[in-house]
């Protein structure tokens, strides 16, 4: 699932017209370090198209697509990105500093209770991928039970209004207003 439709479909319609207002368009080039490993991360990205590649260590890099979220594990946590996120090709993203969310979440308590359980709940997702992993936690990947592969009624409604405020949103990025 990509993030952002989960994040989107859990906020306001207002809320994404907030987060078109307040970041930034970032445009670029192949090759270009958005995100470095062990440096601060001063903004919440969302990819709105092109390619990154996300690197750890010797790890095989992940591919990032139009619809991901980048810097939210720091934005939590505040501490350093552990990765390396490069464009792969031209790329646009949308940036939202740090200091301009964290003020918004502080004055809007809607905001920050959905915007809050939707990083919960793909975090979640993302740590229970890691769990059902050959070697997580020294258990054999038979002892993790698999994950439902259906997702519920909610979720799917919540995807689904995250899908068209996707849409509006990237139609109002390429268009420049």
């Amino acid at each position: 699932m990509r993030k952002v439709m989960y994040l989107m479909g859990s906020l306001e319609d207002t809320d994404i017209e907030w987060l078109g207002s307040n970041g930034t368009r970032l445009h670029l080039k192949p090759n270009q370090v958005l995100v470095r490993e062990g440096q601060p991360v001063e903004s919440l990205f969302v990819v709105m198209d092109g390619q990154l590649a996300c690197r750890s260590g010797a790890a095989p890099p992940a591919a990032l697509m139009s619809g991901e979220v980048v810097g939210e594990i720091s934005f939590i946590d505040s501490l350093p990105s552990p990765v390396t996120v490069t464009a792969v090709d031209a790329a646009r993203v949308l940036a939202v500093r740090r200091d301009v969310l964290q003020s918004k979440l502080a004055g809007d308590t809607r905001f920050a209770s959905n915007f809050y359980r939707a990083l919960a709940i793909f975090l979640a997702d993302r740590l229970r991928a890691a769990a059902t992993q050959p070697g997580y936690g020294g258990r054999a990947p038979s002892a993790v039970p698999a994950a439902p592969e259906e997702l519920g009624d909610n979720l799917m409604d919540t995807v689904s209004h995250g899908t068209r405020r996707f849409d509006n949103l990237l139609r109002r990025i390429r268009s420049g207003g």
